[in-house]
């Protein structure tokens, strides 16, 4: 009897522990929160992650991978200039942390609420789309990606470096398979020789280890172990294995035929996916590493020169919230337009289809070429 109740009792002990989050982390935790809170950050972290929230949280952990509110906050609590400033380090954790994930993608996408669940995937009817500009006037180039993780694996903080080398086989044995116009090659970026790599650099396809914001939340790890990249033989199709997700799918081109691009990308998800199993979940749609890239994870956007506009920053906002596009500079987020060239997106990528999320940047794009003509 006594050997039955010390068994239960030591079974009850290690289940406590594994389910404990270590003194020294909730150390970090709590002088990390005093600090940001503190701050005069504007992180959609420190706006939910109330004292409360932070209470509730901060004991927490994920059944399978043990990631703890460190994990997921790490790189908001280190980077106070940071727009969002959290991470999944797993699949789990969107569910376990909510009462902070919630929030903050209902802020950040525009109202999807806690309750509301994303629809199924649909990438439509890929013929819809035309070329936005059949005269080469305005749109320098197109391009379309989206985010996708591999059902199994967790994300970067958690992946051990066996897991890296392990996704990366079948991410390029997959790739490998692909024929047509997809048929290409794939370039581990372990080992890879000079000239691969500034021919790479000079196609501005090869990848850099992560900024300040993606180390500090431990996405770096093992860097460049894992790590690859594969292009078509056009350089018009592009996977980044490893990056800040597990893979980026992207199908770009010059000029603004924006059906042939997503055409191109739905056919390379669609053929991808046969082989290899996507994370997915029922409300939050497709799952990547961070929150701002979820559901459709569909990211649709042009290089286009529209001087006019630029000399007029309040119709081209306009129009730009009409359609729900983000203008950033062709650098990327926080940068400048130069020589009014911009680097506009969809930015809703929950709570619609694919379809839907890639119709407004063609709506937003055609009414902005309309608006530049007329001026």
């Amino acid at each position: 009897m006594f050997a039955l109740w010390y068994l239960t009792f030591a079974v009850d002990e290690i289940r406590k522990q594994d389910t404990m989050v270590d003194a020294a982390v909730l150390a970090k935790l709590e002088e990390g929160y005093a600090k940001l809170a503190a701050s005069d950050s504007k992180s959609l972290l420190k706006k939910y992650l109330t004292k409360e929230v932070f209470d509730n949280l901060k004991n927490k952990v994920t059944p399978t991978f043990k990631s703890t509110l460190l994990d997921v906050i790490q790189s908001g609590l280190e980077n106070h200039d940071s727009g969002v400033g959290i991470y999944a380090p797993d699949a789990e954790a969107y569910t376990v942390f909510a009462d902070l994930f919630d929030p903050i993608i209902e802020d950040y996408h525009g109202g999807f609420k806690k309750t509301d669940k994303h629809p199924a995937s649909n990438f439509g009817d890929v013929a819809t789309f035309g070329n936005v500009d059949p005269t080469n006037e305005y749109v320098i180039s197109t391009r379309v990606r989206c985010g996708r993780s591999m059902q199994g694996y967790p994300f970067n903080p958690c992946l051990t470096e066996a897991q890296y080398k392990e996704m990366e086989g079948k991410v390029s044995s997959t790739l490998s398979g692909l024929e047509g116009e997809l048929k290409g090659k794939f370039y581990p970026l372990t080992g890879m020789e000079k000239a691969v790599q500034q021919q790479l650099i000079d196609d501005h396809f090869l990848f850099k280890e992560g900024d300040r914001f993606l180390q500090t939340a431990n996405a770096c790890r093992y860097w460049p172990s894992g790590r690859g990249i594969y292009h078509n033989d056009a350089k018009t199709f592009l996977v980044w294995c490893n990056e800040e997700d597990h893979l980026r799918i992207i199908s770009m081109q010059q000029g603004g035929d924006l059906g042939q691009i997503y055409k191109r990308l739905v056919t390379a998800v669609n053929e991808i996916e046969k082989r290899v199993p996507f994370s997915h979940d029922d409300r939050l749609g497709f799952l990547t590493f961070c929150p701002t890239n979820l559901g459709t994870t569909i990211r649709a956007s042009v290089h286009i020169k529209v001087p006019k506009l630029a000399s007029n920053k309040a119709k081209l906002e306009e129009v730009a919230a009409k359609y729900n596009l983000q203008v950033r500079g062709t650098r990327g987020e926080h940068t400048e337009a130069e020589g009014g060239v911009y680097d506009i997106s969809n930015k809703r990528r929950m709570g619609l289809t694919e379809f839907d999320a890639v119709k407004e940047m063609y709506d937003g794009i055609t009414e902005l070429i309309k608006l530049e003509k007329s001026l």
